[in-house]
């Protein structure tokens, strides 16, 4: 019965975040801009609403969720710690997946807005969800380093080639972002994580 509950919760949500996308856009009119709180300081992210409607209206229903209260930034993957004859990456990672795995693994994966419909490519400052196969991402984000050709619709670095879904960008505190990029690390994943205090609408 609990299982079955459980099932029930996660389609009802599920079900609330296409509803809000689809038929609430007016709601989602301009950019929205939330703030990662961290010990480093805030960064401010400019969400592209018009853009990824479905990406967007979900990643700000785990926020209103309060999901992302006690998060953590918790991977990192720069020069030195990917395969040297494999296409890299540079970027930092973050979302429940360390904090509370049982919720991170328990939502149901958003329909893939690739990069090839919303145009926003993987470059600088750009925030987009982490994924294993097409539709399966959901809380966890990363932020790029630098630009990423390979993370967009096509591109070397996804097996599929479909890319990631990118969904916004830091418009302040990149500063921030690189202070948590330079974090002690071992084999990818920062020791010890980042702490995010909480992720907020501004």
């Amino acid at each position: 019965m609990t299982s079955l509950y459980s099932v029930m919760k996660r389609s009802i949500l599920w079900l609330m975040i296409l509803v809000l996308a689809f038929s609430c856009k007016q709601k989602l009119t301009g950019n929205p801009r939330v703030l990662i709180e961290t010990a480093f300081g805030e960064i401010d992210i400019e969400l592209y609403a018009q853009k990824a409607p479905v990406t967007v209206t979900a990643f700000l229903s785990y926020i209103d969720s309060g999901w992302y209260k006690r998060a953590g930034f918790y991977r990192v993957l720069h020069n030195d710690n990917q395969p040297s004859n494999a296409p890299k990456s540079y970027l930092v990672q973050g979302g429940i997946w360390k904090s509370n795995y049982k919720l991170a693994s328990s939502v149901k994966g958003i329909p893939h807005e690739s990069t090839r419909q919303t145009g926003i490519l993987h470059k600088e400052g750009i925030i987009s969800l982490a994924r294993a196969e097409p539709g399966t991402a959901g809380t966890e984000f990363f932020i790029c380093m630098d630009n990423e050709p390979g993370l967009d619709f096509g591109g070397e670095n996804v097996a599929d080639r479909k890319g990631y879904a990118a969904f916004g960008r830091v418009v302040s505190g990149m500063d921030i972002v690189r202070k948590v990029y330079e974090q002690k690390e071992r084999n990818q994943y920062f020791d010890p994580p980042i702490i995010i205090f909480n992720i907020k609408r501004k």
